[in-house]
C-alpha cells in the first residue's frame, strides 16, 4: 500500500474516532508513515521543526500518544533508551543493529500461530506478541570490513 493510501486510512480512523485533525497532527502522522526508521519523539520534532518553529516535543509526544490510543501508532520501547515510534500497517518483527541501533521491519507469516500455540500449552489469554532479532547492519558490517 502507498504511502497516501495509509495516510488516507489513518486520516479515515482518526476522523471516526473524533480527533481533530491539526496541521501539526498531519504532518506527524505523514513523517511516521514515510518513515521507515522507526523514530523517536525527538527524531520527528527535530524533522518538523523547521515546518512548524512553534511545536515543542511535548505536542510531538501528545501525538503519538493519541496515535497509539487508536491504534495508529505502536511504540516500542527497549530498556533506557527513548521510544521508538512505528506506524502500524501489519503484523511485522524487528531487526535491530546491535552497533547503530538502525531497525528494520521484516515480515514472516509463519509466526502468526505463536500465540495460539502459546495460549494452547499454557492457558493464557494472548493478548500480543513482540519478537525482536539482534546483530549487525549491512552498513556496519562493511565499516568493520574496511
Amino acid at each position: 500500500m502507498s504511502v497516501p493510501q495509509h495516510l488516507k486510512e489513518a486520516l479515515e480512523v482518526l476522523k471516526e474516532t473524533g480527533v481533530r485533525m491539526t496541521p501539526q497532527r498531519h504532518a506527524i502522522l505523514e513523517y511516521l508513515i514515510q518513515s521507515m526508521s522507526h523514530p523517536t519523539a525527538d527524531d520527528i520534532y527535530k524533522a518538523l521543526e523547521g515546518k512548524f518553529p512553534n511545536m515543542s516535543v511535548a505536542t510531538v509526544y501528545n501525538n503519538l500518544r493519541v496515535f497509539k490510543e487508536v491504534g495508529l501508532v505502536k511504540e516500542l520501547t527497549y530498556g533506557d533508551a527513548s521510544s521508538r515510534f512505528d506506524f502500524k500497517t501489519s503484523e511485522h518483527y524487528h531487526i535491530i543493529c546491535e552497533k547503530c541501533n538502525k531497525i528494520v521491519d521484516f515480515y514472516y507469516p509463519g509466526l502468526d500461530e505463536v500465540e495460539h500455540l502459546a495460549s494452547h500449552v499454557t492457558g493464557f489469554k494472548v493478548a500480543h506478541h513482540r519478537m525482536e532479532i539482534y546483530g549487525e547492519c549491512p552498513e556496519c558490517s562493511a565499516k568493520e570490513a574496511h
